[in-house]
């Protein structure tokens, strides 16, 4: 992702990776023990609640919009802060 963002940059294309947390979707309910995998993340993440697609597409929005123009080559975490505690 870093390399396309800087490879991409020359041609005013900006590249950011999406890193979300566990999501109850409907092909996620067919994982094993994914039940325990979603409640284990939101009790340990510092905003200690469930993530939804809502809170991926917010995220995904505001990286297409003008107002984040000047931002690439980033991985944006949306875990409710699980990845500053783990």
């Amino acid at each position: 992702m870093r390399y396309l963002a800087s490879e991409l940059s020359e041609k005013h294309i900006r590249v950011n990776t999406i890193s979300p947390g566990p999501i109850m979707t409907r092909a996620a309910s067919g994982l094993a023990n994914f039940d325990q995998l979603i409640e284990k993340s939101a009790q340990a993440a510092a905003r200690a609640r469930h993530l939804n697609i809502h809170d991926v597409g917010g995220l995904a929005a505001f990286l297409v919009s003008d107002a984040a123009d000047a931002i690439t080559g980033e991985v944006m975490h949306v875990d409710g802060g699980y990845h500053v505690l783990d």
